[in-house]
């Protein structure tokens, strides 16, 4: 049972409570019930209505604070799930085990995986304001999504009569000092086709690949930093060992549309006179991948050990899987003008391949600001498939976050933030699906912004906080609902 670490932060007293008991509470994409009962619980004992939709969406209506009354109600949205990663030798049960946090150098982190703050520490600020008893702030409307990290499900999906604010403050944001107004778009498409093998030869051999230590991470806001991406390095291993006879007889590698693949493995088989070359082969690719990847790929490895597979791909079909990881396109596509430097405009992740001996299916997702410029991503992507010979079905889809820079929450959130730091914070929009462009898209004459605290490494095992951004994060948001 995992204990409380000893430094754990204790100001803002509630808000780190609740946060605690989140990185303890399973909350699994789509197997959010139990975190659900825990919001639902403080709801009850601090007296507060709450509902739930059709698909589980969480609003407390939590009254104005003695003084506040006639002012206009206010939107906190926050999503429960959280993105479930972990280190290939951690052993851990995200459904049923709480996180072992460790505090290091100032940052709060999980025990090789991922720690949740993406967003559970802004669903701990927004319970934080309902429990805390000295907080002054008007009427809120506490919503709590669903299955925000597989698809967006929840806020697709939302029954916007439950609200009736006409402001919205999204904490899902990752970099304290920088406040969100824009976000980008998706889509995701599943590729599919059907797979023959035959049985192997006497005279072959099998061996499993092990491709680990890759850094990894989130599709949108760390697509720019050239990360390896495990489904194409095995695509370039499959290219090279064409020539020793290989065929691939199962594949799988990565493990949502979101993250940057960090591992893949995969069974081959091959005629037992070539297995030298291809050891001789397998270390000669590792180390011209360690010669380009960042410093955060450092810890690449490609083990491999013997097995037994009874059938392999036929020859057409080992062909078209190794064509499809060379040939599909991944990482940043364009780049914004203004913002070269960190804000991508385009984008594509290979996410995943399982290859059996039926089926060949890869997930693969998009993310853009300009609609017209990603049909043409689009329009490749499709034909691409289908010189490939794979069906593919549009899975995802939601629409982007058009900035507005003369809002008057903007201006009135920018005017505190300078009031307290005696800084301008950077106004920005973020290469990634926040939930506010679907929300506003259901919700017509709501303005919404986006802050929260340092976070880094998220949707990976190297997620982290940072402690010391919590607080002012904190004095931030009760300074502008005091003040709305």
């Amino acid at each position: 049972m995992p204990t409380k670490p000893e430094l754990y932060p204790t100001e803002p007293a509630q808000l780190w409570e609740h946060f605690y008991q989140f990185t303890q509470t399973p909350r699994i994409s789509k197997q959010e019930e139990k975190i659900c009962q825990y919001i639902q619980s403080l709801a009850d004992e601090h007296g507060h209505p709450w509902i739930r939709d059709s698909v589980g969406n969480l609003v407390i209506y939590v009254p104005a604070s003695p003084g506040f009354d006639g002012r206009p109600t206010v939107i906190i949205q926050n999503h429960v799930d959280m993105v479930t990663v972990k280190a290939e030798d951690k052993q851990h049960d995200f459904a049923h085990d709480g996180l072992d946090l460790i505090i290091e150098e100032g940052w709060l982190r999980a025990d090789r995986t991922t720690l949740g703050a993406d967003n559970g520490l802004g669903c701990a600020a927004a319970l934080a304001l309902m429990t805390s008893p000295d907080t002054q702030h008007p009427p809120l409307e506490l919503l709590f999504t669903m299955d925000e990290e597989t698809g967006l499900g929840g806020a697709i999906n939302l029954d916007a009569s439950l609200l009736s604010g006409t402001k919205l403050l999204n904490l899902d944001t990752e970099d304290w000092g920088e406040l969100f107004v824009g976000c980008a778009g998706g889509r995701t498409w599943e590729l599919t086709a059907p797979m023959k093998s035959e049985p192997v030869p006497d005279d072959y051999c099998g061996l499993r690949l092990d491709l680990r230590g890759l850094a990894g991470g989130h599709s949108g806001i760390q697509i720019h930093q050239q990360l390896g991406n495990a489904n194409k390095l095995i695509g370039q291993w499959l290219y090279r060992a064409e020539k020793l006879d290989v065929r691939l007889c199962s594949m799988s590698g990565g493990v949502a549309h979101n993250v940057i693949p960090r591992s893949a493995t995969l069974e081959v088989a091959l005629p037992t006179e070539r297995l030298t070359e291809l050891t001789q082969l397998t270390q000669s690719l590792l180390e011209r991948w360690k010669a380009y990847l960042p410093a955060a790929d450092g810890q690449i490895t490609l083990n491999t050990e013997a097995c037994a597979p009874e059938h392999m791909l036929c020859p057409l079909s080992h062909r078209s899987v190794r064509q499809a990881l060379m040939a599909l396109p991944h990482g940043a596509q364009s780049y914004n003008s203004d913002h070269p430097a960190d804000l991508v405009d385009l984008s594509i992740n290979l996410a995943v391949v399982n290859v059996s001996r039926q089926q060949m299916l890869i997930e693969t997702s998009l993310r853009y600001f300009n609609a017209q410029e990603a049909e043409g991503l689009t329009e490749t992507l499709l034909s691409l498939a289908e010189t490939l010979h794979l069906t593919a079905d549009e899975t995802i889809s939601y629409p982007g976050w058009q900035p507005d820079f003369d809002s008057d929450l903007l201006q009135h959130v920018k005017g505190i933030y300078q009031s307290m730091h005696n800084t301008t914070p950077e106004v920005k929009a973020i290469h990634a699906g926040l939930e506010c462009g679907i929300l506003l898209n259901k919700m017509e004459g709501v303005e919404a912004i986006s802050f929260g605290p340092t976070i880094r490494g998220a949707h990976s095992p190297r997620e982290r906080l940072d402690i010391a951004t919590v607080q002012p994060f904190w004095a931030l948001l009760l300074q502008v609902l005091k003040t709305l």
